[in-house]
């Protein structure tokens, strides 16, 4: 019982000694000092890192980057940016009650390494998202080849990626699983149409016709770069002669360009008198044997 009132006898005569309030206002006065330097500092960070996407889409050139991909790592940035914060500012504040940081430090370190080895395909598909985002491999809104699935990209995730294909179905993609990319929404792509006529059709006048068509195309064809252009005779099969024409069009454009430019090389042709082949089929008849 004695010893009781000792103990409280003494934190009674400690909580009385000035020294004592000296230490918990200083004190105090560090840690409000620690929490407005944080704040601070991750105000001005996160400023600072949407001043660099400001600027980085006002210089953007050929490639079009995706507001939504700058955005998500805009975002990104920003939390990392403020869990780094935090924690160094946490562990300031330890330190001002005089707990030991570098043993919590080494603690949370083995914490992390176990995390770590048990869960190497997490921080694979985290680490991997990142760099898709931050390298712009591939943007929302992009057409790519991820391995065999092919498509739109629907949602860019630091976990995982999800690809729409033209028929409605939508892929789930582990970010970590992405080893090869083929994306076709960067540059321009190509419009090929092979043009076939009868043999004995005059294929200077056929290219001639072709020719006047294409020269008018650009004025309605809103997705061509430039006008077409007829390469001349491509193949030459068993009943037809093959013209390859080409276009330059928007990234993705070229099935549609494609489309138009038959029809309108067809009709087209069909007004000149330029006809296409036709299968043609040969009948040999052979009298029967009449029987003796």
């Amino acid at each position: 019982m004695s010893s009781a009132k000792n103990i409280i006898q003494r934190y009674i005569d400690k909580l009385q000694n000035e020294d004592t309030w000296m230490a918990i206002g200083e004190g105090a006065l560090k840690i409000i000092a620690i929490l407005i330097v944080t704040n601070i500092l991750i105000r001005i960070g996160k400023v600072a890192i949407r001043n660099v996407f400001k600027l980085r889409s006002h210089t953007q050139n050929l490639i079009k980057t995706s507001e939504r991909r700058d955005e998500t790592l805009a975002r990104l940035l920003d939390n990392i940016l403020t869990y780094v914060v935090y924690f160094i500012s946490f562990m300031m504040i330890l330190s001002v009650f005089d707990i030991d940081v570098k043993g919590l430090i080494a603690g949370a370190g083995i914490v992390g390494l176990a995390v770590g080895f048990g869960a190497q395909n997490l921080v694979k598909d985290i680490i991997t998202g990142f760099f898709i985002i931050f390298e712009d491999q591939f943007s929302v809104g992009d057409h790519v080849r991820i391995g065999t699935f092919e498509g739109t990209v629907e949602t860019i995730g630091l976990r995982t990626t999800k690809l729409k294909t033209w028929t409605g179905e939508v892929h789930i993609l582990p970010n970590g699983s992405i080893t090869q990319v083929s994306n076709f929404s960067v540059n321009n792509s190509v419009a090929v149409v092979d043009i076939a006529i009868a043999y004995g059709e005059d294929v200077d006048k056929a290219e001639r016709a072709i020719q006047e068509l294409l020269e008018l195309l650009p004025n309605q064809y809103e997705d061509l770069e430039k006008p077409p252009e007829l390469l001349g005779i491509q193949t030459m099969g068993p009943t037809e002669v093959v013209l390859r024409v080409v276009a330059e069009t928007l990234p993705m454009k070229h099935f549609g360009v494609a489309r138009m430019l038959r029809k309108d090389i067809k009709n087209h042709l069909d007004e000149q008198g330029i006809k296409i082949p036709y299968p043609k089929l040969v009948m040999y008849s052979s009298g029967t044997e009449q029987p003796k």
